[in-house]
Formats: C-alpha cells, sequence, structure tokens
C-alpha cells in the first residue's frame, strides 16, 4: 500500500501516533484478536481498546468481523494491509503511477507436481483422497479453499493486463501459507521458494506448521490438524525482492523479463535438495486466519501518457 504523505490521509498517519495502537499492531500481527483479548494482553479497558480500534479502522489499517457468540457477537480485529510505504516527495507529473490487482482462487494453480503428505480441501469437504496427488488434476480442484503438500510446487498464472506504453514497476503478492507437516508441528522449519517466470526471487523458512489453536475461519468439520499460516507480502521493486518490508534478495522486477501479453507465473516451491524440507500448506477464503486468498498489485507506469503530458509541456514554454 503506496500513501503520498499529506493531509488527505492523517487518519491513517495518525494510527501511528499512540504507542498503545503501535502495540495493538504488533499483537494483531501474531494473530486476529477480539476486543477482550486486547484489553486482557494490554491490560487497559475494553472501552479504551474499542475508541483504538475505531481510530485504526477509520484509517484503513485495521479490519473487524463480528462472529457469533454465546454471549453476543464477539468484534475479531485484524490487520487489513500487510505492509505500507510513506511517499514524501510527490512523483512529478510525468512519474503518473497506477495498478491493478487480482485475486487468484489457492485451487486455481495452473501446474503442479507434489508429493505426500498432501491433499485438497474446499470449505465443505475434503476434494478426492488424501495423500493421493492425482487428486491434484481434478476438475474439483478450483473449489479448494485449502492445499497442502510434503515436496514439490504449484504454480499460479497472474494476468498480465499491461498494454503498449505501459511499464511495470512492482509486484506485491499477499498470501497465507506454513510448512506442512503430518497432522501438525508448530517447530517444522520449511524452506519454501518463490519464484516469477522461473526466477528465484527468493526463499522464506517458515517455522512451522500451525495447529495448536482453532483459526478464525476454518470449518469446524476440519480435523486434520494444520489451522493457519502467517500472512506474508511478497513485494518485487526496481531496488530488489522484499517479504513483509525486508530485503530478500537483489532480484529486481527488470530481471523477470516480463512481456507484454505474457501472464506472469508464481511458483511456490518446497524443495526436496533443501536444508529444511518441510511442505507447503497454503490458505484461501474460508481457511485460516485471513479471508482472501492470493492477492496481487501490479504496480506500473503509464509511458504513453507521459511522453504526452511532456511534450505538451515543451509546446507550452
Amino acid at each position: 500500500m503506496h500513501i503520498q504523505v499529506s493531509t488527505k490521509y492523517m487518519n491513517l498517519l495518525e494510527c501511528f501516533s499512540s504507542e498503545t495502537r503501535v502495540r495493538m499492531i504488533e499483537l494483531l500481527d501474531e494473530r486476529p484478536m477480539s476486543i477482550k483479548e486486547l484489553a486482557e494482553t494490554l491490560e487497559i479497558s475494553s472501552a479504551i481498546v474499542t475508541k483504538h480500534i475505531q481510530k485504526m479502522e477509520e484509517g484503513g489499517i485495521i479490519a473487524t468481523q463480528s462472529l457469533a457468540g454465546t454471549r453476543g457477537s464477539p468484534k475479531i480485529c485484524s490487520l487489513a494491509v500487510d505492509a505500507l510505504t510513506l511517499q514524501l516527495r510527490s512523483p512529478k507529473v510525468h512519474e503518473e503511477m497506477t495498478k491493478y490487482s487480482v485475486e487468484i482462487p489457492v485451487g486455481q494453480y495452473s501446474d503442479y507436481a507434489v508429493k505426500p503428505t498432501c491433499g485438497l480441501a474446499s470449505e465443505t469437504k475434503i476434494l478426492g483422497l488424501v495423500d493421493d496427488p492425482r487428486y491434484f488434476s481434478d476438475p474439483e480442484r478450483t473449489k479448494a479453499a485449502h492445499l497442502w503438500f510434503g515436496s514439490g510446487f504449484v504454480e499460479y498464472r497472474i494476468p498480465n493486463y499491461l498494454h503498449a506504453g505501459q511499464e511495470v514497476q512492482g509486484i506485491e503478492i499477499s498470501l497465507e501459507l506454513c510448512s506442512e507437516a503430518p497432522y501438525y508441528n508448530e517447530d517444522w522449519p520449511s524452506d519454501i521458494s518463490f519464484l516469477l517466470n522461473d526466477i528465484e526471487v527468493g526463499m522464506w523458512t517458515c517455522p512451522g506448521d500451525f495447529g495448536s489453536k482453532r483459526a478464525l475461519l476454518t470449518p469446524s468439520w476440519w480435523q486434520i490438524g494444520t489451522q493457519n499460516g502467517l500472512l506474508k507480502t511478497l513485494s518485487v521493486q526496481e531496488s530488489g525482492t522484499y517479504l513483509d518490508g525486508t530485503r530478500l534478495s537483489d532480484v529486481t522486477v527488470q530481471d523477470l523479463g516480463i512481456v507484454r501479453g505474457e501472464d506472469f507465473r508464481l511458483k511456490l516451491v518446497s524443495d526436496e535438495k533443501a536444508r529444511h524440507c518441510g511442505g507447503i500448506s497454503l490458505f484461501g477464503k474460508q481457511f485460516g486466519n485471513y479471508n482472501q486468498d492470493i492477492v496481487v498489485h501490479v504496480h506500473y507506469k503509464d509511458v504513453s501518457r507521459s511522453t504526452e503530458r511532456m511534450s505538451e509541456a515543451q509546446v507550452s514554454q
């Protein structure tokens, strides 16, 4: 999320002016929490927490969801964005930036090669048979809200909507994932590699396969251990590749060999030869802690409009 520092965004900027609000962000980075849980952890009243949450909702930092409970409807709070980039200088008129966004269901992969443990699940049931890779080709796979495999890869095609005169400036990908252990094991490191257009942009070691606590969205019928992953944001920019704002590699968006009219290809890999081959569990809507599939933002510059505006400026002079 890119923000121009100006009075227009004061509601957002003020979210970081309070130590209490920053502490809430730190807590929600670990997992979604209710108003009551935040109040108990911070040792302040629920009324104060509610005021802070309302402030951060107005700024677009926090999202809330009411869940039916035995005593009323507890409000669950979660982070609404993964990363913010503050821009201090206004972009020059010939550097007009924009973006388009797509959300790809986790079951709509275009290619795969996986080994057990593995499987797919929709919001309502297991799809096919567990630990049988053949079902990754089943037409019902497109309904998957959760998939997992012990080693191998899944690949997704990201639509390339850029036309002549538009140049990509950055690709940002947000997804919820973790390791894959039989049943679950929260101390189960996995080296997960991210490839774009067959170029490895970086590798992240996930600490485990999380299943000790019931996730916010994982359906009640699910009894196979894994509950949720971690929400990670991969960003490939002109300056390099970053994961949650931390530099991951020197691979730039220009290194990806992007061609107009050809899809981007995202591949998630758990290599058998990796130091920690701990598999991959991937979560979509209605599974895990975040109600999203694979969210992609493609930032680009309209070079044709830049040229037109520069020409107009020269004529006016």
